[in-house]
């Protein structure tokens, strides 16, 4: 199978890349620069959705995992622009042009996040659960509707809503590790919200999945079978470092520091299990947090 994929230089991406190429598949990278000479690439460019070199076709599959990210600092007016645009727009933009080549992917497997489901306190929530409110709730509803044109073209169609990716590379985990070996890690808030995370590992086996489940169409919940409460996670973590976990974040220093941001990603309560993808047969490797973190962490 040969697959293109944007968002390539990402923790996702890169990560997706080698799996992919260690186990025989082809990739071609879409990537927003200027290709080096030789380098086996395509250009892509976000704003007008076109790829060049122009051709009949780039690919079997498209794994679609470009997007600013929703971390680092206030969300600004702006940063928000920006982060619907990348999603939204530039997602509108790349399935226009894979709809018009003349041999069109089989397989779209676009990243979208648990995000959809907004903050729903204990609710159990599955691919049916209907969207939430506020604003990541509301770009990853108009995220998935982009793709829909691949669907009429006859695409099939993955939208992998991903929960907390866990890595020491990169996302949030990495941004945890400094405090906690410090120290200085504890709950925020009241601790009670659910987090829904997946070790980099799965989430790289459910892209696999995605990509060879010919069943597999729609919306796909890319978590761990088992969540866990933000005052859980902090106790597990603080375990397997072993430091202390006693300096907590109360709800409104996080809102002092980061405004709505801290309440869409830290105080948020998403408690989401992986349906489909044990339906179809998905088998973790890390399905528990304790366990996931000893292997990310080399613990």
């Amino acid at each position: 199978m040969i697959v293109a994929v944007t968002g390539s230089s990402g923790l996702l991406g890169s990560a997706l890349v080698s799996s992919l190429e260690a186990g025989g598949h082809g990739v071609v990278p879409l990537v927003r620069r200027e290709p080096r000479a030789g380098e086996d690439v395509l250009r892509w460019d976000p704003a007008s959705g076109a790829i060049s070199p122009p051709g009949p076709a780039i690919g079997d599959a498209v794994v679609h995992l470009a997007g600013e990210s929703i971390a680092g600092g206030r969300w600004t007016l702006a940063k928000k622009q920006r982060i619907r645009e990348s999603r939204v727009g530039a997602t509108r933009r790349l399935i226009e042009t894979l709809t018009r080549l003349a041999k069109p992917p089989a397989v779209l497997v676009c990243a979208s996040a648990i995000g959809y489901y907004g903050s729903r306190g204990g609710e159990v929530l599955s691919e049916e659960s209907g969207p939430g409110v506020g604003f990541l709730a509301d770009v990853g509803r108009e995220w998935e509707a982009a793709s829909a044109a691949a669907i009429l073209r006859g695409i099939r169609v993955v939208t992998l809503r991903l929960g907390i990716v866990l890595s020491p590379a990169g996302g949030a985990l990495a941004k945890m590790l400094m405090p906690f070996r410090l120290g200085l890690g504890g709950v925020i808030g009241g601790g009670a919200q659910w987090m829904s995370w997946i070790a980099l590992d799965d989430a790289i086996g459910a892209l696999r999945h995605a990509l060879a489940t010919d069943a597999l169409r729609g919306p796909v919940n890319a978590v761990a079978p088992t969540p866990v409460t933000n005052a859980e996670f902090t106790r597990t973590l603080g375990r397997v470092l072993g430091r202390p976990t006693f300096v907590p974040m109360p709800a409104f220093a996080a809102r002092l520091a980061l405004g709505e941001m801290a309440d869409e990603l830290l105080l948020s309560s998403q408690r989401v299990m992986p349906v489909r993808l044990q339906a179809t047969g998905f088998t973790f490797r890390y399905p528990t947090l304790e366990v996931a973190l000893r292997h990310q962490l080399g613990r």
